[in-house]
C-alpha cells in the first residue's frame, strides 16, 4: 500500500480550478448565440462524438469566459428532459461576475433579457437572476469591494 505524506504532495496541485460546466440544449445554434452574442462567450471549437449504445450522437461546443468554460451539449437520436424550475437538491446555477449590476441588468434588458429574480443590493454583493434560452437560471454576481 501505498501512503504519501502531506508534506510529499504540498509542492502539487492537485486541484486547480473548476474547468467547465455541462448545460444540455435542444437547440445548439441558439444557445450559442445566446452566450456569444448576448454574454460575451468565445466559441472555441465543436465536436462531435458518437454514442454506439443508443446509436445517437452528442454534439458538443465548447464556449469560453475568462478561462472558464461551458460546453454545450446536444444528445442527437434521443429526448432529453426540459431545464427544471423548482427548487431541488443537486446543481442549481452558474454564477458570472459583473462589475456593475445595473449596467449589466440595463444591457440585458436591451437585449430582451428581463431578470427573473432580483436584484438585490447588500453590502458585500449585490445578485439578481436571469435564463438562458433553454430556461437555465444564471446568476449575475456583483462583489463590492
Amino acid at each position: 500500500m501505498l501512503v504519501h505524506d502531506v508534506a510529499d504532495i504540498a509542492e502539487v496541485t492537485l486541484f486547480k480550478r473548476i474547468d467547465h460546466i455541462e448545460i444540455v440544449t435542444h437547440d445548439p445554434d441558439r444557445g450559442v448565440a445566446f452566450y456569444t452574442g448576448v454574454l460575451g462567450f468565445k466559441l472555441r471549437f465543436r465536436d462531435r462524438v458518437p454514442l454506439k449504445e443508443t446509436g445517437g450522437s452528442l454534439a458538443i461546443a465548447y464556449l469560453d469566459l475568462g478561462g472558464t468554460a461551458i460546453e454545450l451539449l446536444t444528445y442527437e437520436g434521443m429526448p432529453a428532459e426540459p431545464a427544471p424550475q423548482d427548487l431541488q437538491l443537486g446543481y442549481r446555477m452558474m454564477a458570472l461576475e459583473v462589475d456593475d449590476m445595473k449596467k449589466a441588468l440595463e444591457y440585458l434588458m436591451g437585449k430582451g433579457i428581463d431578470p427573473v429574480w432580483g436584484p438585490v443590493f447588500r453590502d458585500k454583493y449585490a445578485r439578481a437572476e436571469i435564463r438562458d434560452p433553454d430556461g437555465y437560471h444564471i446568476e449575475l454576481r456583483q462583489w463590492m469591494r
